[in-house]
């Protein structure tokens, strides 16, 4: 048993041969490959990535360094691996330049991909990195599929697929913590906890494989219960944890949700337009005329906010209205944070209190509004809210209100800790392999179910080794890498 599990797990980032043979229609590095790696569009640098066995050889072909001792002395230019050139992309056909542009190689397995890999970095004018590219593809290249310099990296070894996955989740992040779950699973954090649970996994298959097969010959066989607490501590309760962090980690993956919430004409719609800074939603006098919640992405210190106006919360006038306010006390239920608006220097109006113990066990801010209106209004004392005094017609008190936002959604960020599961596939998987060993626990716990209990591990185990890609079938991996766009 013990030279099998061994075996089995000397390399478990390497994917199965079989799967990515049917996900390749040629084998890695079989050709080379080359697309643009940075956003269409003007800017200061572009680059175009090469990767495969002959990229050295198209560089040489390109490429023009300029004065060095290898050039004067006539000698074939071959780039220094890890080095960084300063030179001129030309024509071959007819000498001329197309750009100046700074050239780095990276020799396998030393790189991205583990193969050769150059980069050229021209100057980002659009008609100038196609031109490069062009050439590049004339010189014996083609171009790369969405995804597909990460897929190599995926199927040489270098990376599993949640790491893979990393990827993305770093181009995406929309927040410092985003950021730093997106890096932690791309320096394997998640595999490794992956690794951790397989580890107990086996131990407790190692010793029902050997119950079932040598029973009557182990002097001291396993006992059942301990197998059991096993499973409970060493798998179960870890996979719960993960599994909620799924959810609680929503907001690193979509953003935070921020609802603007009151009594009508309190001046949500108003306070929305300036925190934007624009004319998004309608502004009116009259009480009620946002029937419907309005959406609007805003981005405050880095983090981007799912703004949400909502209609004027109270006893509705007719139909149309009770859906628009239904509405949006989903959206209050479904936000990180609600800013409570009241009219400032009206003191606790019942309307007011009545709202306040709806929303007392939501993470609130009590923005007073219109002390244009009334100088130096008392802020009122709503419990365990932050209150501050702002008007949305002049701007004043805008910046107390971003402050405060920003310290509550800091504090909602820093809630979610641990290792984050950032995505619906591994969520899957890990349910998937509770159930199993939730079933293997509860069969073991009865007597002489030991077969039944190791086929549900086993069944775990696939499931544990799908999230790093080890056993993922074809057209998951298809899915997962059509998520990149080109040149990643």
């Amino acid at each position: 048993m013990t030279s099998k599990r061994s075996s089995d797990d000397r390399d478990r980032s390497r994917p199965d041969p079989d799967t990515a043979a049917e996900t390749s229609r040629e084998a890695p590095g079989a050709a080379t490959i080359a697309a643009v790696a940075t956003p269409p569009g003007v800017g200061g640098i572009s680059i175009v990535r090469i990767s495969g066995p002959r990229a050295l050889e198209v560089a040489a072909r390109l490429f023009r360094p300029r004065q060095g001792r290898l050039l004067r002395r006539k000698e074939p230019w071959q780039p220094v691996s890890h080095r960084l050139y300063l030179g001129e992309i030309r024509n071959p056909e007819n000498g001329r330049r197309v750009d100046e542009v700074l050239l780095a190689a990276m020799r396998a397995p030393r790189s991205y991909t583990r193969e050769d890999v150059v980069e050229i970095h021209s100057h980002g004018s659009p008609a100038a990195v196609q031109a490069i590219l062009e050439l590049v593809l004339a010189s014996g290249c083609r171009l790369a599929e969405p995804g597909e310099f990460t897929r190599r990296a995926f199927l040489n070894g270098r990376i599993d697929l949640a790491q893979a996955e990393a990827v993305i989740d770093l181009i995406q992040a929309k927040s410092r913590r985003a950021l730093e779950a997106a890096n932690s699973l791309l320096a394997g954090g998640l595999s490794r906890e992956i690794d951790a649970l397989r580890d107990v996994a086996l131990e407790v298959l190692a010793a029902l494989e050997a119950a079932i097969e040598f029973g009557e010959e182990l002097e001291a066989p396993p006992a059942r219960p301990d197998l059991v607490d096993r499973l409970r501590s060493g798998l179960l309760d870890p996979l719960g944890r993960l599994l909620r962090s799924h959810e609680e980690g929503r907001p690193l993956r979509e953003g935070l949700r921020v609802a603007i919430a009151g009594r009508p004409n309190v001046g949500k719609s108003s306070l929305l337009n300036r925190l934007l800074g624009r004319e998004r939603a309608i502004v009116s006098p009259q009480p009620g005329t946002t029937r419907d919640a309005v959406e609007d992405l805003l981005v405050l210190q880095g983090v981007v906010l799912s703004l949400w106006d909502t209609a004027g919360l109270r006893e509705p006038s007719d139909a149309i209205e009770a859906v628009g306010i239904e509405k949006s006390w989903e959206a209050v239920a479904a936000a990180d944070l609600v800013l409570f608006v009241l009219e400032a220097g009206r003191g606790r109006m019942p309307e007011d209190e009545a709202l306040f113990e709806r929303l007392r066990n939501r993470p609130l801010i009590a923005v007073h509004n219109k002390i244009d209106l009334c100088p130096a209004p008392p802020a009122g004392d709503w419990p365990a809210a932050p209150a501050v005094l702002v008007s949305a017609k002049t701007g004043e008190g805008l910046e107390e209100l971003r402050r405060l936002i920003a310290a509550t959604l800091d504090r909602r960020e820093a809630e979610v800790g641990g290792e984050i599961v950032p995505n619906l596939r591994h969520k899957l998987a890990l349910e998937q392999a509770a159930a199993a060993i939730a079933a293997a626990a509860a069969l073991l716990a009865a007597e002489g179910k030991e077969d039944l209990a190791a086929g549900h591990l086993h069944e775990a185990l696939r499931a544990l080794e799908e999230i790093r890609g080890g056993k993922a079938p074809a057209d998951v991996l298809e899915a997962v890498f059509s998520r990149f766009c080109i040149g990643k």
